[in-house]
């Protein structure tokens, strides 16, 4: 069995920081993609970077420039560096990934992590 676990999120005054992390543990070979995702209260959950196993990553077009994804493969650990934050990235951010739980299989199995809470004030 893989978790998840998300950590860092909190209460930040707009234009502030934070920083948060994931970290995948259990029966892992290793891991894929990793994502971060978010959902606002009364909306969908969006997708708001991607980083994968080789370190590419890509962003939202709303936190270009403000969010920064990053993996410790070593640490089985992924994080997200928010930057410059505004009253709309008020969500909660969840932790996801693509594990994989054997060698002798290419098979990645796809984890969501419970959720961390983000709250900007204005």
């Amino acid at each position: 069995q893989v978790q998840l676990v998300e950590s860092g999120g909190g209460l930040v005054q707009a234009g502030g920081s934070l920083r948060l992390s994931c970290l995948a543990f259990g029966r892992i070979f290793s891991i894929n993609a990793m994502r971060w995702y978010r959902q606002a209260p009364g909306k969908q959950r969006d997708l708001v970077a991607t980083i994968t196993d080789d370190g590419s990553t890509n962003y939202a077009d709303s936190v270009k420039g403000r969010f920064t994804i990053s993996r410790d493969n070593a640490k089985n650990t992924m994080y997200l560096q928010m930057n410059n934050l505004k009253p709309e990235d008020t969500a909660v951010y969840y932790c996801n990934a693509d594990v994989r739980l054997y060698s002798y299989s290419t098979y990645a199995r796809n984890y969501w992590g419970q959720g961390t809470q983000v709250t900007v004030s204005s």
